[in-house]
């Protein structure tokens, strides 16, 4: 007679008592959903007559924020003012004159980007006429002309911390680096400026190098940006997906380089898509790249050996003049599509299916976040208007939950058994029993009994008044509790990506607005 071997249920007792057993925790709160709500739209023309917007960009100082640029097909750059109250009624040609407050004819030809300088002072502007133009916004004039280039401008970008110093990426193939003090020479009351670099044939693809007459298209630089540690900048190009990272004082070879391919150069293994855009946060460590495949990659610039940590799918990116940008705390990445629709990504969700902005009627090309007024975001698309959203969380906003949320979503250190004996026997003394009374601060003090108390250290030092033991803690010891912290070697101040740690980094609840 055979005996069963299945262990019994007092078997399987015992050994949860010797050895423990794992048990699956909680969430503490389900998923928020993101609300996005059209604010208003407003018409790009000029005399009556419509016209395509190419480029849309927001001030990047808060005194500012309200205020947002848009460049077109005809060559017109037009300031709006977000801030305006919109009638729900009112068309956008009348939303259109009650928002707009400047225009002017900045080129005699397309206008694909602009970009603030100088605290908003200055507007860049590149144009289709293969030059970049320095606008002086308050007196509205031209201060400065860059030329140099041989084919269209597309993507320019300037320095982190030097607003006199840019980088430009064009259709001949090239990316230049300009310093707007060196001007050379006087032309119409304009001042000209000639390149202080220029890298030639920076995107090539394997095959245009055989053919000596080759298109501009084969070789043409789509989007160029000035990393944050302020010597690096990163460029893209439409033969192939291929990332290539330059150093400013060394510019004869790129020294890094990043595809989603894992030989972009082999193109018998998978065919060969152009980069669309480039965007980074606001610290630098993150940086998106939009092909034309219909993905989104993003890439840590830490870790670019890694290749693309996330990639997001979802939109048609049909032309080269769907952009991409991912917010200034790099927790959502915005799009324009093909489909005429904008999507937005949870980065930490890539699986998750995108927020849709639906409205537009033809293709989105530009988008652009406010660094400054939380939740807003702008698109512009091909049925000649610039539409503004509000993007808010609906959240439940209970004291006791979200305070104990916030304790717990932050990435925590670890302390050892002695010091967390101690740090629970003096927070029993300070803390009143009410104070524990919410499910989900019982939760939490189930589930990490075996550490009893956890803490980051931003935590600690805002529990000075009722922990005495933090006092008594060297400026030596608190480092090395800082050092214990999963984030450290990600978002270490001594990275030359990343600002320092006096500069508070804002979260997804500082950036989205929060219904009542």
């Amino acid at each position: 007679m055979e005996f069963s071997r299945s262990r019994s249920v007092f078997v399987n007792i015992g050994l949860r008592e010797l050895n423990g057993f794992r048990v699956r925790k909680r969430p503490f709160f389900a998923d928020s959903e993101l609300i996005c709500r059209e604010i208003a739209g407003v018409a790009v023309e000029h005399d009556g007559n419509r016209t395509p917007p190419l480029a849309v960009s927001f001030c990047k100082t808060s005194r500012n924020s309200q205020l947002f640029a848009v460049s077109d097909e005809d060559g017109h750059v037009s300031l709006f003012n977000s801030s305006k109250k919109f009638a729900s009624s009112a068309t956008h040609q009348e939303n259109t004159e009650n928002a707009r407050f400047r225009d002017w004819i900045a080129h005699y030809n397309a206008i694909f980007d602009i970009s603030w300088i100088k605290g908003d002072s200055c507007l860049l502007t590149a144009s289709g006429d293969q030059t970049i133009k320095v606008w002086d916004v308050e007196e509205n004039k031209c201060t400065g002309v860059l030329i140099g280039h041989t084919g269209t401008v597309k993507s320019m970008c300037s320095h982190p911390t030097n607003s006199d110093l840019l980088v430009s990426g064009s259709r001949d193939g090239c990316f230049a680096l300009w310093d707007l003090r060196c001007k050379s020479s006087s032309h119409k009351e304009e001042f000209c400026i000639n390149s202080t670099g220029m890298v030639k044939g920076a995107h090539l693809s394997p095959l245009s190098k055989r053919i000596r007459r080759r298109k501009a298209a084969s070789s043409s630089i789509t989007s160029v940006l000035y990393l944050k540690d302020e010597i690096t900048i990163a460029t893209a190009g439409a033969p192939d997906s291929a990332l290539k990272f330059w150093d400013t004082r060394k510019l004869k070879a790129p020294f890094a380089q990043a595809s989603p391919q894992s030989d972009p150069t082999n193109t018998k293994e998978k065919r060969s898509h152009g980069i669309v855009s480039l965007s980074q946060d606001s610290s630098g460590t993150f940086l998106t790249a939009s092909c034309k495949d219909n993905r989104i990659y993003l890439y840590n610039t830490l870790r670019l050996d890694k290749g693309p940590v996330q990639s997001f799918s979802g939109c048609r990116i049909d032309s080269f003049f769907v952009r991409t940008m991912i917010s200034p705390d790099g927790e959502y990445v915005l799009s324009g599509s093909s489909d005429g629709n904008a999507y937005i990504w949870q980065v930490n969700k890539p699986q998750v299916d995108p927020i849709i902005l639906k409205g537009h009627d033809f293709e989105v090309t530009a988008v652009d976040w406010s660094p400054s007024e939380i939740g807003k975001v702008a698109t512009a698309s091909d049925d000649f208007t610039v539409r503004l959203w509000n993007i808010e969380n609906n959240r439940c906003t209970n004291t006791n939950a979200t305070a104990s949320v916030s304790r717990v979503k932050r990435r925590v250190t670890a302390l050892s058994n002695t010091e967390a004996k101690e740090r629970l026997e003096m927070n029993r003394e300070a803390e009143s029993p009410q104070k524990h009374s919410s499910l989900l601060d019982d939760d939490y003090n189930n589930n990490y009994q075996s550490t009893h108390i956890i803490r980051t250290p931003e935590s600690q030092k805002k529990k000075t008044s009722s922990s005495s033991s933090l006092s008594s803690l060297s400026s030596s010891e608190e480092d090395i509790i800082c050092e214990r912290t999963p984030e450290t070697t990600f978002n270490s101040p001594s990275s030359v990506l990343n600002p320092p740690s006096s500069v508070k980094r804002r979260t997804i609840r500082d950036y989205f607005l929060v219904t009542p």
